[in-house]
C-alpha cells in the first residue's frame, strides 16, 4: 500500500474525480494478449493493454490507439466488454487512486507485438493458463468474458 508521498510521485493519485482508461482484450487466433505494466497502478503486474483516454478522443479511438502505442498491433474491436471500477486507498483510507475503466474486445489485424516504453513485457497467453497468471480479478473476469463472447459467435 502506498503512502501519500510515494503516490503523490504519479499525476493519476489523489486526483478530485476518476479518470478514464480504456482496456482491451487483443485476441490472435486462440490466444490473448498480456503486457507487463511498466508504470503505476499496479507496476510490473500483467494485464491488458489500454490507457488514460485524451480530451475529445472517442473511446474506441483511444482502445486503438493505446493497443498500438503499448504492442505495435493494428486491432479491430469486435465488442464492448464492461466498465470496472479501479479504487485503492492508501494507508490512511484516502483514496489516493480511482478510474473508471471502460474494456473492449479486438481481433488482431496486423503487426507484430513489441513491448513499448509504457510495457515491460509482453506475452501471448491461452485460456488454459489463465488462473495461473495472477491476475488482478476483474481482468481474468473480463477475458473470460471476452473469451465466452468470442466462443458464441
Amino acid at each position: 500500500m502506498p503512502t501519500r508521498q510515494s503516490a503523490d510521485q504519479d499525476e493519476r493519485s489523489y486526483l478530485e474525480y476518476p479518470f478514464i482508461g480504456v482496456g482491451v482484450v487483443v485476441w490472435k487466433e486462440e490466444k490473448f494478449l498480456l503486457i507487463q505494466r511498466g508504470k503505476p497502478p499496479r507496476l510490473g503486474q500483467w494485464s491488458i493493454p489500454g490507457g488514460r483516454q485524451e480530451l475529445g478522443e472517442k473511446v474506441k479511438d483511444t482502445a486503438i490507439r493505446e493497443v498500438l502505442e503499448e504492442t505495435g498491433l493494428t486491432v479491430a474491436i469486435t465488442d464492448f466488454l464492461d466498465v470496472v471500477d479501479s479504487i485503492q486507498h492508501d494507508e490512511d483510507g484516502k483514496i489516493y487512486f480511482h478510474a473508471t475503466l471502460i474494456d473492449y474486445a479486438a481481433e488482431w489485424v496486423s503487426g507484430e507485438a513489441q513491448a513499448s516504453s509504457d510495457a515491460m513485457d509482453l506475452a501471448w497467453h491461452s485460456l488454459d493458463e489463465l488462473a495461473e497468471l495472477g491476475l488482478w480479478s476483474e481482468t481474468e473476469r473480463i477475458i473470460r468474458h471476452s473469451a465466452a463472447l468470442r466462443k458464441s459467435k
